[in-house]
């Protein structure tokens, strides 16, 4: 480090302290933990290498790298265009939209009945740039100048990036593909799963703006008997009850709706089910019947098995 002593330190300190943000935000851009884990090495050891007294928004300078570092690896697993393909390199039909045919990943992945694997194969036929611009502004709250940074371009053509992305994930079930009864639009989870992660981080700025400004907090019976609140109205109120909470939540489907779960000892205990409405979150109601929790299924974004880096064994990968 071109810092030395009690400079070095403070450096390391800082890096530290932004280490689960960027991994976060590395997970999100290649919902990959163990790459994730690789590229936010490589930040800090491009840190070693730099003049850190230079540097004068040191965290921001991490997320750029990180970021960039995640679109490296973005292109670095683009497979070569094929016939009658559109810029992301994948087949596309005579309107530019992405064709699911039979044999095509994306087919089977619809047809499954596995919405989270669907949205993954859709998040992969996004070019990098647009992922990037897109995971950034949906789902860490990003505006748009600072992603045109990051990504190099104008604030107007990074907002663009990020519209292409939400609509092509809007139609990753194009005419002819069946999609699942429980599918939902990807706006939706996005939104809870930067809801979540805005609660854990205490980010109590971007709980006010995912929520709408008449924003309540319900629970049925069984779930006040856990020690939930019966009500709160009002987005302030409930902004404040999720500052810094919700740690123990994962993602989870509830009655084919993206929310989440507050676990113990592996097992449901309250249910989170939100109600989205352009946009923002405009309801919460914690549900702990018998019958809700039993009826919950775990979605893409809470643990999952990944491959090591370590002899190609699994290994189980937090949210």
């Amino acid at each position: 480090m071109t810092v030395s002593g009690e400079g070095s330190a403070e450096v390391t300190r800082t890096f530290e302290g932004e280490r689960p943000r960027l991994r976060r935000i590395a997970a999100r851009i290649l919902d990959d933990e163990a790459e994730a884990d690789d590229v936010v090495q490589q930040a800090w050891i491009r840190l070693h290498g730099a003049d850190a007294a230079a540097i004068g928004n040191l965290p921001g300078w991490l997320t750029t790298v990180t970021t960039r570092l995640c679109l490296d690896v973005l292109r670095a697993r683009r497979a070569a265009p094929q016939a009658d393909v559109g810029e992301d390199g994948r087949p596309v039909d005579c309107e530019g939209r992405l064709r699911l045919e039979d044999g095509d990943p994306a087919h089977a992945a619809v047809s499954a009945d596995d919405v989270g694997a669907a949205l993954r194969v859709v998040l992969g036929a996004l070019t990098p740039a647009e992922r990037v611009a897109f995971v950034l502004h949906d789902s860490f709250g990003f505006d748009f100048p600072a992603i045109g940074r990051i990504l190099d371009c104008t604030p107007a053509t990074a907002r663009k990036r990020a519209s292409r992305a939400r609509s092509r994930l809007g139609q990753a079930t194009c005419p002819g593909a069946v999609a699942p009864e429980s599918a939902v639009t990807p706006t939706d989870w996005e939104i809870v799963d930067a809801f979540l992660a805005a609660a854990r981080e205490g980010e109590f700025a971007r709980l006010l703006a995912l929520l709408a400004p008449d924003a309540t907090v319900t629970a049925d019976a069984d779930a006040v008997a856990t020690g939930t609140p019966a009500r709160l109205d009002g987005r302030e109120a409930v902004a404040a009850m999720f500052d810094g909470a919700a740690k123990s939540a994962l993602p989870v489907f509830v009655e084919g709706r993206p929310g989440a779960a507050w676990f113990l000892r592996g097992r449901p205990r309250v249910a989170f089910d939100f109600t989205i409405v352009r946009g923002r979150v405009l309801g919460i109601e914690f549900r702990a019947e018998a019958s809700v929790l039993g009826g919950l299924t775990r979605r893409a974004g809470g643990v999952r098995r990944t491959r090591s880096r370590k002899g190609g064994t699994d290994r189980t990968a937090g949210p």
